[in-house]
């Protein structure tokens, strides 16, 4: 386990993230991995709150929680928690795998980490309620989608596209600002049980203009 990475005494945020990219590069060259080696990389990410680390899939990332840095034990477990997700994909290129399934936990074992879990339980920050003040609604089916900024460009309702437009944006299902209109026929519930024409009564009278 790369704990030993992290050396005893203050620990410098810079020259710990050098020595675990170095360990980094180091597991994957022993589990034959040489374009991981040569592609991972280890940042710290100031906006990660809740989350201790993340791994970027598409570029062989490791983002690390700052706050990490006053648990080195965790620092260096959620380190190889994070290199398991980059293994895990390293070995199965072609395959779309469950972030968290057994191809994950199959590299925690060979990385050193039993019995890994998914989630952590440090002390961190608790989670932040943002609010979603921007609002907007498909004209079609009014769904609405509420959102913490708004769209930087035209974006359609996908689920309208996919049913009227074959999967392709179709500009009349751009999503609208503000809240869906309410519909302008709306049936009781008893009245759902009188759609289909009744048959015509004997009794009925016909109007007198007709012929």
């Amino acid at each position: 386990m790369p704990a030993r990475a992290l050396q005893s005494g203050p620990i410098h945020p810079a020259e710990t993230l050098r020595q675990l990219e170095k360990e980094a590069r180091t597991w994957a060259l022993r589990f034959e991995l040489p374009r991981l080696a040569a592609r991972v990389t280890l940042h710290w990410h100031a906006r990660l709150r809740t989350t201790a680390g993340l791994a970027r899939l598409d570029c062989s990332v490791i983002l690390l929680n700052p706050r990490l840095l006053a648990f080195p034990d965790e620092l260096a477990r959620t380190f190889l928690h994070e290199l398991a997700h980059l293994v895990a994909n390293a070995r199965n290129p072609r395959r779309l795998i469950d972030p968290h399934g057994p191809e994950w936990k199959e590299a925690c074992r060979h990385l050193g980490l039993a019995d890994e879990k998914r989630c952590h339980t440090l002390p961190l920050a608790a989670p932040r309620r943002v609010a979603r003040n921007y609002l907007y609604h498909c004209p079609s089916c009014h769904r609405e989608v509420a959102r913490v900024r708004p769209f930087r460009r035209s974006e359609a309702c996908l689920v309208c596209c996919q049913t009227h437009a074959r999967g392709s944006y179709d500009r009349r299902f751009r999503f609208l600002p503000g809240k869906a209109p309410p519909p302008q026929h709306s049936l009781r519930q008893p009245e759902l049980f009188r759609l289909c024409p009744a048959e015509p009564s004997a009794q009925t009278s016909l109007p007198r203009n007709s012929l």
